[in-house]
């Protein structure tokens, strides 16, 4: 039996984990599982490494020349120079001045950040950006340092991060193709993108072998299976990379990462940057072979992993990444950190972390300001012996080894290379194909009742539901933000919504199709298309307490059976980043077809959908589930686990093959079906259904980005815990920032005596009198005064308001439109993050 509180147990635990924690790992969780913890520690840093770990077999031809090379530079670096080489700051938080003045080895653009914070940046813009800082970082009037910078970036499914870029299928629908050969091609067609702005190097593949799909990275694992996540990073490194055999990487290709070293798809509970209680056999065996294959073909660095083996962070773990990965397996690259990820170690801080590059961490990650305290941090102690002059030497080695293998001493600045700004190669037609063939081949069809499928196009088509125009929706996190929110299809030009390509095969074949998102229609259809499925979300964001699709808010289901009740033959295409229990709304599908998030082509969906104008099938239906599909929302099943999975790994039906579904399937729920969950509202980002907005004297303003400035107020997101996990909200004049809804939501469960909000809050000044509100509708609100239950301090404090004193203010839960307001009297900042209704809290405050 999992949590039932599950979402609001780890943001318990990553409030002590993250950031310069100096508590040990919290215990969330079951009773098994901490048993399994306290009997198997993780072995010392000077332990034997099982003979099951394997050698790298990769070798390169000029090692001994590159070696000598890098033997000279290391002879005439002083110590400023070297730890330059170890930090990797944002381009929010770097200058180019900076990058003179300190010449990093390397820098990085995060999810969602873009030169200049333009979203809608040109490739010029990426060029300009990418020329500047690589000229900084050879000139050494500053820093007497001429080593060039390499610039890395999250692209995951194609350059996501740019307007107008090829997004391939997310990872777990490349898995369902069951074709490395393809994965090739769209690893070399991402590193021609990514080498058009001028950048030099990918974090990906990501080649977790996710066993828990609650996991909000789910969609980031190729497979439940780790042999096809091992065939599949072979196959992408090889892309990303082309032969580095001859010790060069050509200027149409780039350096790759295997990430995130190791055991990310296997925390308990799902949990992401969890707790792995794995026994080491089952580490290497389950979790590890995306590295085995993907390091054997030349992957040259390794991203370390926020998660925690046996309760110790992989960022500050030698057994792993020193006697593990480098001595036993020979990886002779570099390891780097993720987001802030070193202080998230005992006893460190983002600004200082000697104990990761004692483990063997490389290069530092590190975003925000904290780039330049860890800098002189780190230089002071290896001055103190605190670093080791060797363990630091070996860093920089490895970091000039990987420069100079890859031939970054010999390209040209990057607004010279030969893809450098081309626009016919960022989203051209050929990678647009390449992706559009992924997306026809991952479908996986679930049923097909009487063989409705494949449909002919010259029929009446209506198609439905909120996904079904929605190019943002259909591609998922990592989309340009890294959340994959708030995007428009306008963000995509030259892509393809799902709706847009069935109107193309259904138009040409003398067909119609209409667009109608709730299921109306004036002319009865001869069909009805639903795309539906899950909104977009990244890490941390996407983690679930189960897998029930839609769990208390069966909209989808009910579009489903409305349709379903007027005779119309009704074909579910299910947009979702992990498998979910859907019984219900597979019940009241006839055909129900799992696309995953298929990226920027959604005519791929319309290819396979319908036969051609004279009835022949083009693109078969082959896609064959990757990750078993579950029986209940409460079942873990993995492949050969000896669980009776809904639908099996491996199962998928073809075009003219009966149909199992004989009968409808189960919709119990289970035992947990009824217990009320916490309903997060602000945990680490806006939560469904809720958006915010600022009201001020000049109307109505959403925040669509990370920062928002109106005239009441200024609103901006900040790292507490995590990256972007808190709000910043500055009151310069009358305004109300609030968590708003488009329909209300009906909030009766969250009534009972021992209910409240409960918020995270940092309230430094007390000359303002900050009110908490909810508004049910016209005339129909009620506040609370938050001084009431919170101190004037500036440290942060828990808050827990009870939700009877809002109803007591005049509240009508059953209809709530905006579930939290904040204004202020006068001129006030104040932080808020970790925000959600509890439905059950001990010890909550009376009502003032």
């Amino acid at each position: 039996m999992k949590p039932v509180f599950k979402q609001s147990l780890s943001l318990i635990a990553a409030a002590l984990l993250i950031s310069g924690c100096q508590q040990k790992e919290a215990d969330t969780t079951t009773d098994t599982a901490a048993t399994a913890a306290a009997s198997t520690m993780p072995p010392s840093a000077d332990a034997k490494v099982p003979d099951y770990w394997p050698e790298i077999t990769f070798e390169v031809e000029n090692s001994d020349e590159v070696e000598a090379k890098v033997d000279a530079l290391l002879a005439d670096m002083t110590l400023e120079q070297k730890v330059a080489q170890i930090m990797q700051p944002e381009i929010r938080d770097v200058t180019v001045e900076d990058m003179r003045k300190y010449g990093f080895g390397s820098y990085l653009n995060g999810g969602g950040s873009f030169p200049d914070g333009n979203k809608q940046a040109t490739l010029e813009d990426w060029i300009s950006l990418a020329d500047k800082m690589y000229e900084a970082s050879v000139d050494d009037s500053l820093d007497g340092s001429t080593i060039p910078t390499m610039w890395g970036t999250d692209a995951v499914h194609g350059h996501n991060n740019v307007i107008g870029a090829t997004l391939f299928p997310h990872n777990i629908g490349l898995g369902a193709m069951h074709e490395p050969q393809l994965m090739k091609e769209i690893a070399t067609a991402t590193a021609k993108e990514v080498r058009a702005t001028g950048i030099d190097w990918i974090f990906a593949p990501t080649v977790a072998t996710a066993r828990d799909d609650r996991w909000g990275r789910t969609y980031e694992s190729y497979s439940e299976d780790p042999e096809i996540v091992g065939q599949y990073a072979r196959a992408i490194v090889s892309g990303l990379q082309g032969d580095l055999s001859d010790g060069n990487i050509d200027e149409e290709h780039v350096v790759s990462t295997v990430k995130h070293f190791v055991g990310d798809g296997g925390t308990d509970g799902g949990d992401d940057q969890g707790n792995n209680l794995a026994d080491e056999e089952t580490l290497y065996r389950i979790h590890a072979q995306g590295y085995v294959h993907g390091l054997n073909a030349g992957a040259q660095s390794v991203m370390a992993s926020f998660n925690s083996w046996h309760g110790k962070k992989i960022h500050g773990s030698k057994y792993l990444l020193t006697n593990v990965l480098k001595e036993k397996m020979g990886f002779d690259g570099f390891v780097v950190g993720d987001w802030n990820g070193h202080g998230q170690i005992e006893g460190c801080t983002n600004e200082s972390c000697p104990q990761a590059i004692n483990a063997g961490l490389d290069v530092y990650m590190v975003p925000t300001d904290a780039w330049k305290p860890l800098f002189e941090n780190t230089v002071a102690q290896v001055k103190s012996g605190e670093i080791s002059q060797e363990r630091l030497d070996d860093a920089v080695r490895r970091v000039l080894r990987v420069k100079m293998r890859v031939g970054l001493f010999d390209l040209p600045s990057p607004a010279n290379r030969a893809l450098s700004a081309k626009a016919d190669v960022v989203g051209s037609d050929e990678h647009r194909a390449v992706a559009r063939e992924a997306v026809r081949k991952s479908l996986v069809m679930l049923k097909n009742q009487d063989n409705l499928l494949p449909l002919s196009p010259d029929m009446n088509v209506l198609v439905a539901g909120d996904a079904a125009d929605n190019i943002g929706k259909q591609s998922g996190g990592w989309t340009i933000t890294w959340q994959g929110t708030g995007n428009k299809n306008s963000d995509f030009p030259g892509a393809t919504s799902i709706y847009s390509g069935i109107e193309q095969a259904v138009s040409a074949a003398g067909g119609t199709a209409t667009l109608s998102e709730d299921g109306s229609f004036e002319e009865k259809p001869d069909a009805a298309i639903v795309v539906f499925g899950e909104n977009p979300y990244a890490e941390g964001n996407g983690d679930l307490s189960n897998l029930e699709y839609q769990r208390g808010d069966k909209t989808d289901l009910a579009l489903l059976r409305k349709l379903k009740s007027q005779g119309i033959p009704v074909i579910s295409v299910f947009i979702t980043g992990r498998p979910l229990w859907t019984n219900p709304e597979i019940n009241a599908s006839d055909a129900f077809v799992v696309a995953w998030l298929p990226g920027s082509e959604g005519q791929g969906v319309a290819d396979v959908l319908f036969t051609d104008k004279n009835g022949d099938v083009d693109y078969p239906m082959q896609g064959k589930l990757s990750f078993s599909w579950p029986a209940k929302p409460t079942q873990i099943v993995n492949k050969d686990d000896g669980q009776k999975a809904q639908f099996a790994y491996g199962y998928g039906l073809r075009y003219g093959e009966d149909d199992p579904i004989t009968a409808p399937l189960s919709e119990e729920a289970g035992a947990d079906e009824d217990l009320v969950l916490a309903h997060d509202i602000f945990v680490r980002d806006i939560q469904k259904p809720w958006h915010l907005e600022v009201l001020d004297a000049d109307g109505q303003h959403v925040m669509t980005s990370n920062t928002m400035s109106v005239k009441g107020a200024d609103v901006r997101t900040t790292d507490r815990n995590v990256q972007e996990d808190t709000l910043e909200l500055t009151f310069k004049d009358k305004a109300t920032v609030r968590f708003a809804a488009q329909f209300p939501e009906d909030l009766r469960d969250y009534l009972s005596d021992s209910a409240a909000i409960q918020m995270a809050v940092q309230l430094s000044q007390a000359d303002a009198d900050v009110q908490i509100s909810m508004m049910c509708g016209e005339d129909c609100e009620g506040s609370v005064a938050l001084q009431d239950f919170a101190q004037q301090t500036t440290q942060w404090q828990d808050v827990a308001i009870p939700t009877q004193c809002l109803k007591d203010a005049g509240v009508a839960f059953d209809e709530v439109f905006s579930v939290l307001g904040f204004s202020a009297s006068a001129p006030v900042t104040l932080k808020v993050s970790d925000i959600r209704i509890e439905p059950s809290m001990q010890d909550v405050p009376t009502c003032p």
